[in-house]
């Protein structure tokens, strides 16, 4: 489904990505796990739109993507939930995951999805009239999921989705990440707790300073030492 080519990005003259290379298989879970400033949330913004690589190539289902503006890739079909997720903190909880569909015209289709959200997250339909800047930090969270899934994408990007939330939460964020792929939706998942991302996700790659520096399914990366010592306390 997603070629990212020996792709170079840079932010002014800070060269973030080194000539990253991955691949996401439609049905996937893959996972980026990595050091802060490693390059994961800079590859997630590269494929998303919002970061144009200098060089390289990102192809979606084959089709070059790398050079389009970021509403042009969620129109194929790639949803980004962002770090930090950035809701809009002035608008309701339904009139942020109406945004999040801005670009489709099927007005079912997006009642459909919009009562998919409701069930995944119970909580966005109890506060769906409160305003998204007043919401608990998990809550926000499941908001920037489900405004992402408003797009309908066939490729989910999560960056960071577990960050700032207490342990129980972590818990239904990866409970809905699960059910999200088990129902069709391909992720490349961006996750600083490493056991849980390794946990749901059936190949990774390391990142350290813009380069990947290991892959491997799941259970080989959890086997490996250098990830064991330098990612998973062991």
């Amino acid at each position: 489904m997603l070629e990212v080519n020996d792709v170079h990005a840079y932010y002014g003259n800070i060269h973030a990505l080194k000539g990253i290379s991955l691949t996401v298989e439609e049905g996937e879970i893959v996972t980026l796990i990595g050091a802060n400033g490693a390059g994961k949330s800079t590859t997630l913004n590269t494929i998303c739109g919002l970061l144009h690589p200098r060089s390289g190539t990102i192809r979606l289902e084959g089709e070059e993507i790398h050079t389009l503006p970021a509403h042009k890739v969620v129109g194929r079909g790639v949803s980004q939930a962002p770090e930090g997720r950035r809701i809009f903190g002035r608008l309701t909880v339904r009139e942020n995951l109406e945004m999040g569909a801005f670009l489709r015209s099927d007005p079912e289709g997006i009642q459909r999805d919009m009562r998919r959200v409701f069930d995944l997250f119970p909580r966005l339909e109890e506060r769906r009239r409160q305003l998204g800047g007043t919401l608990s930090g998990g809550e926000q969270q499941m908001l920037a999921i489900g405004r992402a899934l408003m797009a309908h994408p066939r490729l989910l990007l999560l960056d960071e989705p577990s960050m700032g939330l207490a342990p129980l939460l972590v818990e239904d964020i990866f409970r809905v990440i699960r059910q999200l792929n088990e129902e069709g939706t391909t992720i490349l998942l961006v996750e600083q707790n490493a056991l849980m991302a390794l946990s749901v996700a059936g190949r990774g790659y390391v990142l350290e300073t813009g380069q990947v520096v290991l892959a491997g399914t799941a259970a080989e990366l959890r086997e490996n030492p250098q990830v064991q010592e330098a990612y998973l306390g062991g």
